[in-house]
């Protein structure tokens, strides 16, 4: 436990020191894509929305904007259809994270470990598939770099559990590595026909 409680405590100072470093380092490029957001989409710049952190506890993740608002009288409206052509090339290059960092250096979140995904998913799991919140969830993790929205759900899930039994430091710091690729190739950036993924509705559902 001792040694676990260690590992731990050095991936959260690698978290915040990397992320802060991010964050700076990113700051111009933040500056223009709030303002394309602002000009195209327009306010907030920001999205925020309350998902499901470590041990269920709940946190409100930031990121950039990349919807407009659905239309007063017009009806329901899926994702697909309200994600704007900015807010597509945001998602493609993975720019609309960038505000994630902020959640990584208060603690909601590491760098690696398993998406944080919608509150109303959380008694939807199966005791092993909930297993993924014993760890921080993170920017990106071993489905992110295995096939990211391409995957099913179930074959989502099952990297999280392998991530969240398998953990390291080097292994963090493989998925860092890996994370480039999938991001300068747009693999898997969505589920056919969705904006990113279709909803996981529970169990098994692939």
């Amino acid at each position: 436990m001792s040694r676990r409680r260690g590992r731990d405590a050095a991936k959260r100072v690698f978290d915040v020191a990397a992320a802060s470093i991010l964050f700076v380092a990113t700051l111009p490029i933040q500056g223009v894509v709030a303002v394309l957001i602002r000009r195209d989409i327009g306010s907030p710049v920001l999205f925020r929305q309350t998902r499901p952190g470590k041990d269920g506890e709940i946190f409100t993740l930031v990121k950039f904007r990349t919807m407009r608002a659905a239309a007063p009288g017009e009806g329901v409206e899926s994702d697909a259809d309200r994600l704007t052509p900015l807010g597509r090339r945001l998602r493609a290059t993975s720019l609309d994270e960038l505000p994630t960092l902020i959640n990584v250096i208060r603690g909601d979140m590491s760098l690696v470990g398993p998406r944080p995904l919608l509150v109303e998913y959380l008694d939807r799991y199966t005791p092993e598939q909930a297993r993924r919140h014993e760890v921080r969830p993170g920017v990106t993790g071993l489905a992110q770099v295995s096939g990211r929205n391409a995957l099913t759900w179930e074959e989502k899930f099952a990297l999280d559990v392998q991530y969240v039994e398998s953990h390291s430091f080097l292994g963090d710091l493989r998925i860092l590595w890996r994370t480039i690729a999938p991001v300068f190739s747009r693999r898997g950036i969505s589920a056919d026909g969705e904006a990113t993924m279709s909803e996981f509705r529970g169990g098994s559902d692939a």
